[in-house]
């Protein structure tokens, strides 16, 4: 290989390969970048003073870090302390919406907005389509059709409420006349004196053939004129 061709900076990664000579210039270090090739400089600013915004920047980092901790020491005392007092996170959202619902009422927004609506309802019920409207009605309230149709109504309601009471007053002195009559009281004592003869209180009769008839299961009686042996 052409030791000409070859790096020659002993430093660089690419030792004893074979590169272009352009490629080589890149391996010079540039002035006013050492160190800090990964992120160039802003304009205008040296290296004393970005390094001194680095250690700013690492003491504020720090105390960011240490702010943390004693806020999360400090949330951990509250929740204890909550626990002894006996504060339920239940108890606290409402304490909370309870506040927040005050905020909102107290609020500009709020004032402005409920001030806004009362003039509007003023505005609305001052208006001549409203005054009109109002009248309208008075006038439909206080007109002989309406109050006719108001009677009728009431009439007709209390007709009805008469006719059903006089059907149920019918209806019960039918029932009533019907409990009263001789064929009720009949029927009545019938299936009172109704009673279920046992099965062998029947008698089975069946067709007489030369004068013999069938005997009841009832009659046990032997016949004495005919003995068995």
């Amino acid at each position: 290989m052409d030791p000409a061709s070859q790096d020659i900076n002993l430093n660089s990664p690419n030792k004893g390969l074979g590169v272009d000579h352009s490629d080589s210039l890149s391996d010079v270090p540039v002035e006013g970048a050492v160190g800090n090739s990964a992120s160039p400089l802003p304009p205008g600013l040296t290296e004393e003073e970005a390094e001194e915004l680095r250690t700013e920047l690492t003491k504020v980092e720090e105390e960011i870090n240490t702010l943390r901790q004693v806020l999360s020491a400090k949330e951990r005392h509250a929740t204890e302390l909550k626990r002894k007092l006996g504060l339920s996170p239940l108890n606290e959202l409402r304490q909370n919406l309870t506040k927040s619902w005050q905020d909102v009422q107290t609020s500009n927004a709020y004032v402005r907005t409920t001030e806004k609506l009362g003039e509007w309802n003023e505005r609305v019920t001052r208006s001549d389509l409203y005054l009109s409207a109002s009248a309208t009605l008075d006038d439909i309230t206080h007109s002989e059709a309406y109050k006719k149709t108001q009677e009728t109504l009431s009439q007709a309601g209390q007709k009805t409420s008469a006719a059903l009471t006089t059907v149920g007053t019918a209806i019960s002195k039918r029932l009533g006349d019907m409990r009263n009559s001789a064929t009720f009281k009949s029927f009545e004592d019938k299936m009172g004196n109704l009673k279920v003869k046992p099965a062998n209180d029947y008698k089975v009769v069946g067709p007489r053939g030369n004068g013999d008839a069938v005997s009841s299961p009832t009659d046990t009686t032997p016949n004495q004129e005919n003995p068995p042996f």
